[in-house]
């Protein structure tokens, strides 16, 4: 497998760290990983093709009409996206053609603190075995999401006396490519304090990726 983790933007959200650790959790199973801490290569279309999966670590930024046309476009025709938080969900602000590719975007966080996740498909190769529902402390997104998403988890978002129900991870597809994000992950420390977290992000991210058996 193929794949593309390329890590920048905001550095709050310690890209380089996300983006080593996942790599190694995906060179675990089998995975053949590539770093960049540049947006370079998402305009070279032709090389982003010989990718099975792109990961995004890059919070705000913004991208080329060359880079958004590439990784647009090698999606569509089948490579893979996944990502987490704010490196895929919080990625290049106004750019309406790679958020309607996700599935969804940060607005907000006006919760930062315990809230309860749910999941909503317990059965799905991404989620089976987890726990049904567990408790995370950390910035609870508050998303625009794409009716059409498959939801695989969700919270209940009250605040200023509105009280909604969130995604929290999700699946997709685009074209050709499949596409999975998780809201979870604010800081590399959630993913060893819930395990099942980082494994339900790793089993995204593989569910995400082509297969060319």
């Amino acid at each position: 497998m193929q794949t593309l983790i390329f890590w920048g933007g905001w550095p709050g959200h310690e890209p380089e760290t996300i983006a080593r650790l996942f790599a190694a959790d995906l060179q675990s199973h089998g995975a053949a990983v590539r770093l960049e801490s540049s947006l370079d290569l998402l305009a070279d279309l032709e090389a982003l093709r010989a990718f099975d999966l792109i990961f995004p670590c890059w919070t705000m930024g913004s991208l080329t009409p060359e880079q958004s046309k590439g990784l647009l476009t090698a999606v569509r025709e089948g490579t893979g996206l996944g990502g987490i938080h704010g490196g895929m969900g919080d990625a290049f602000r106004g750019n309406l053609d790679y958020e309607w590719m996700t599935g969804g975007h940060f607005v907000g966080h006006p919760h930062v603190g315990p809230y309860t996740v749910r999941l909503t498909s317990v059965d799905h190769e991404i989620t089976a075995g987890m726990p049904c529902e567990f408790p995370y402390n950390s910035e609870q997104y508050y998303l625009m999401v794409d009716p059409g998403i498959n939801v695989l988890a969700e919270t209940t978002y009250t605040h200023e006396n509105r009280c909604c129900t969130m995604p929290v991870a999700w699946t997709k597809h685009w074209g050709k490519g499949r596409v999975f994000y998780s809201a979870l992950g604010h800081k590399p420390q959630e993913f060893h304090d819930h395990p099942h977290v980082r494994q339900m992000t790793v089993r995204g991210l593989l569910w995400a990726a082509r297969s060319r058996s």
